[in-house]
């Protein structure tokens, strides 16, 4: 009953707010005064009473209502709630999500908004402006990104994920902005105006990658680890490396002359801003870690640490002209590790579902603005040039996946097969990064109608098209698939064995892969680190801690998963599991305590 009422619901709600939104963005309502109510605008007093004349004597407003004071935030709550009904009608409608993604419905109603607006000759409210999404929106899906990126996989292919993430994005915005201006040579398209350096600043927008839907997918259909590990990373370190791009083609488009000495401080910025955010990112991660040590008789701002600290990371980058992004994922990477283990269950918790909270609603609004942006901004539409944009986009696309995974096979313990670097090539949507890139180009670009029209189209065809194929093309090409189980103390001791049997065979025979290096960190992870940012410090290597760890952890999941219901779990099944837990336990415990037993 609850679910049929909730589905006729969906419409009125999702029409009021429609309507709502409309009547707000009118700006200053002026009602009409009601029959036997006075309506005035509010009279500051001067300092003392004043007394009026009779003529000019007013009665006592019974109600009044002051629009401009609550215009901001009232419009902000009701396009965050207009979003938020839509993902609740997408999922009521669950079927909808399973072939069409999320991305791809935001977008859709977002245009029917924009149309409406449009028709009715209304303006957007100047909500979502560049200084909005990039201190605002985006440090909330960059922590979210980050904080709950799979650990082991991603350092296990770091070298893959940098190399895609750096070389990769390099390849695609050279390559295209060189094919664009190439075409700007033909004087049967009209775009002779734009130079190189404007083309290679336009390609450097576009050749962000978003796959927001691609992951959904990868994840629903279990592709294999590496394969989904790879797009996760690319996405999130792409998005950094595309920013420092940006910034440094719109410092070069505004310079007359560009010197070879110009060139090679690019360069040397390249990598400054790279390193430079990753050393904010580590230094407020250790100071985040540091101060939760002493958190434990206030635990209830145990989680205002971890959004105030991640944030004060990417502000600081940002006021150092630093890559912010790298900052605030080194810190999440970071906070992630070492602060869960200075506080409660309860604010660990906490922390976990406001990051994902605010993560998804930032995302939500930038895909329902771009459905609305798209209809009500004027464009400037050339059909050659955003053709040739399309195609260049998804033949560097591919002519890159093909040559950088032809180079990095030979280094790799488990090489990309064909079917592997068709998914990391058909992975490569535009998104959000695009988007918001686009509309803060700067005024004295001459073509910058057209860059944003550009923008849009290859951001809507590739979510649609690529969005909504993906599923069936992975499914029938048969992308190696895992064997997702959870983890067991068995998994995880043998794990950690073969780590320290490579490392020790790669010591011998004087290589180093990443091995090696990580049991060198752990040493002095254990040695130092722990001992300063750890309250109770205890040996990592001790069983019984593992134990409960991952326990906890496999509870964790069950619970956040969808289908996750404690009253799925009948009494009787509570009562064994902790039977068995509790007997399991006291034999670990008996061996462990035992004078006989030693490692």
């Amino acid at each position: 009953m609850e679910f049929s009422n909730l589905r006729r619901m969906a419409p009125l709600l999702f029409t009021l707010t429609i309507l709502s939104l409309l009547q707000a963005s009118k700006g200053e309502i002026a009602p009409e005064p009601a029959l036997g109510v006075t309506i005035l605008p509010p009279v500051k007093p001067d300092n003392g009473p004043q007394a009026f004349p009779d003529a000019d004597k007013a009665n006592l407003p019974v109600f009044t209502m002051d629009y401009p004071r609550i215009q901001i935030p009232f419009e902000i709550t009701l396009w965050v709630l207009l979003a938020s009904f839509a993902k609740i009608g997408f999922h009521v409608y669950h079927k909808i999500t399973i072939w069409v993604p999320e991305s791809c419905l935001l977008i859709s109603v977002g245009l029917i908004v924009g149309g409406i607006m449009h028709s009715v000759h209304e303006e957007p409210p100047a909500v979502l402006t560049s200084n909005v999404f990039f201190l605002y929106m985006l440090p909330l899906i960059v922590l979210d990104s980050g904080y709950f990126m799979p650990t082991r996989p991603f350092f296990e292919n770091i070298g893959t994920v940098l190399w895609f993430a750096v070389v990769g994005t390099l390849w695609n915005s050279i390559g295209i902005g060189m094919s664009l201006f190439a075409i700007c040579q033909i004087e049967a398209f009209g775009v002779q105006d734009i130079n190189l350096q404007e083309n290679l600043l336009f390609a450097s927008i576009i050749s962000a990658v978003d796959p927001v839907a691609v992951l959904n997918v990868y994840e629903d259909v279990s592709v294999n680890e590496q394969l989904y590990i790879v797009v996760f990373g690319e996405c999130l370190f792409n998005d950094a490396v595309t920013v420092v791009l940006y910034n440094m083609f719109t410092f070069v488009a505004e310079m007359p002359v560009v010197e070879p000495v110009d060139v090679f401080l690019g360069v040397a910025r390249f990598f400054v801003v790279g390193l430079g955010g990753m050393g904010f990112g580590l230094c407020f991660g250790f100071v985040a870690a540091f101060t939760t040590r002493f958190t434990s008789k206030v635990r209830e701002i145990e989680p205002l640490f971890i959004f105030m600290y991640s944030y004060l990371a990417y502000l600081v980058a940002e006021l150092f002209a630093i890559s912010s992004i790298m900052a605030i994922v080194t810190c999440a990477l970071t906070m992630k590790y070492y602060v869960e283990e200075n506080v409660s269950q309860r604010s660990c918790t906490t922390i976990r579902h406001v990051v994902k909270m605010l993560g998804s609603i930032s995302e939500t609004l930038i895909f329902f603005f771009l459905g609305v942006v798209t209809v009500t901004t004027e464009h400037e539409w050339n059909w050659g040039y955003i053709l040739f944009t399309l195609l260049f986009a998804f033949v560097w696309r591919g002519l890159g996946v093909l040559v950088l995974t032809q180079i990095i096979n030979p280094f790799r313990t488990i090489p990309f097969n064909m079917k592997d670097q068709f998914g990391l090539a058909y992975g490569g949507l535009r998104g959000a990064i695009s988007f918001a890139l686009a509309f803060t180009l700067p005024d004295n670009i001459g073509r910058k109608e057209l860059f944003i029209t550009a923008t849009i189209a290859i951001i809507i065809f590739t979510v649609f098209l690529q969005g909504i194929s993906i599923r069936p093309l992975i499914e029938f090409i048969n992308v190696r698939r895992t064997n997702r189980n959870l983890d067991t103390i068995n998994v995880e001791i043998h794990c950690r064995l073969m780590e320290h049997t490579m490392a020790g065979l790669e010591d011998l025979c004087g290589q180093w892969s990443h091995f090696y290096w990580k049991d060198k960190f752990m040493k002095f992870n254990n040695r130092i680190l722990r001992k300063i940012l750890i309250r109770d410090n205890r040996a990592e290597s001790s069983i019984v801690a593992l134990y409960k760890k991952l326990e906890l952890q496999n509870a964790m999941e069950i619970l956040d998963s969808v289908s996750g219901d404690v009253s799925a779990f009948l009494a009787p099944d509570l009562k064994n599991m902790h039977d068995i837990l509790s007997k399991n336990m006291y034999k670990i415990r008996q061996r462990v305590s035992s004078p006989f037993y030693h490692y």
